[in-house]
């Protein structure tokens, strides 16, 4: 297990089963501003499913497959980011949220960015992704923030609720990242 302090309050850490009732809570509270972007979000959130959902990337984690982690600031739980590693492609897909609370704060950012640090320092991942809502405008500003290149939009990609929305494909190479 891991934690990384991130400076000025926030850290990142691994997501476990210790976290499921918490991240329940969370979810719970920020539901109305997920549904919008997140097709997961769409379904009442139980904790039987959060804890059987937090198994499995924690089993992907043991094999090498996930680095899922928590968002803490000054030890409170606000949000949630999370690595899925293709080992074959040598790629990883990255996803987030936060704490409507704690949104424009740069939490998120220093932690996407510490995942990358770990991703391609020391799991021979040699390009990233993230895709999000063509609309999600945060989002997509924290890509870009990040270095990250829109390379194209997938029309009508992703179902959301009755609406099918389109997915900005945000790519960043090992070699633009400046601790790579």
């Amino acid at each position: 297990m891991f934690t990384r302090d991130l400076g000025d309050g926030v850290a990142l850490a691994l997501r476990d089963l210790s976290t499921v009732e918490r991240m329940h809570d969370l979810t719970v509270k920020n539901l109305d501003r997920l549904r919008r972007w997140e097709p997961w979000a769409q379904a009442e959130p139980d904790v039987d499913g959060l804890r059987e959902f937090t198994r499995a990337r924690m089993t992907a984690w043991v094999e090498g497959r996930s680095i899922p982690c928590i968002i803490l600031v000054d030890g409170v739980m606000v949000g949630s980011v999370g690595a899925t590693i293709n080992h074959y492609s040598q790629t990883v897909e990255l996803g987030y949220w936060i704490d409507a609370d704690h949104e424009g704060r740069g939490a998120v950012s220093r932690a996407v960015a510490a995942l990358l640090d770990e991703v391609f320092e020391d799991r021979a991942v040699r390009r990233a992704e993230i895709r999000t809502g063509a609309e999600n405008t945060r989002s997509r500003a924290l890509a870009e923030r990040l270095g990250f290149v829109h390379e194209g939009t997938l029309r009508a990609a992703m179902p959301v609720g009755e609406v099918r929305q389109d997915v900005a494909v945000y790519g960043l190479l090992a070699d633009s990242w400046p601790v790579a």
